[in-house]
């Protein structure tokens, strides 16, 4: 699965790029140069009074067809309209509202996508890890 995303501050792409290199490497666009051609988690932030950015809208309106998920940014200080975004996407195209985070997000925020990834995509390539060489008994 793909990861596009909509940035305007930055803390959006960092929290995408986080995500992509915890699940072992997925690929992170921007919705200015991304052609999904495989299903994609949608990334965004929260506009003005909870908008989805022009940007955004524009992109779904080319791409939806691929869209399998939202997560939204926002602020807390925005109240009620804290990440709308994610809920207003996720309703008009009736997809699942994976995250809801603040600014760039937390570690639970990771983990929580990471768990949605993990359930909703096909195998996520698991990171190489390197074996523990530990004495045994010979």
């Amino acid at each position: 699965m793909q990861l596009v995303v909509d940035s305007l501050t930055g803390n959006v792409r960092r929290f995408a790029q986080a995500v992509a290199q915890a699940a072992g490497g997925l690929t992170v666009q921007g919705v200015q140069e991304a052609r999904p051609q495989e299903p994609y988690l949608l990334l965004t932030y929260t506009f003005g009074q909870g908008e989805v950015p022009a940007s955004t809208q524009a992109f779904l309106r080319r791409h939806s067809s691929g869209l399998c998920g939202v997560v939204s940014s926002g602020s807390y200080h925005w109240g009620a309209n804290f990440a709308r975004a994610g809920a207003l996407i996720a309703a008009e195209y009736r997809v699942p509202l994976v995250a809801q985070i603040n600014k760039s997000g937390t570690a639970a925020d990771r983990e929580q996508v990471l768990t949605w990834l993990r359930a909703a995509a096909a195998p996520l390539p698991h990171p190489q890890r390197t074996p523990t060489w530990t004495p045994g008994l010979n």
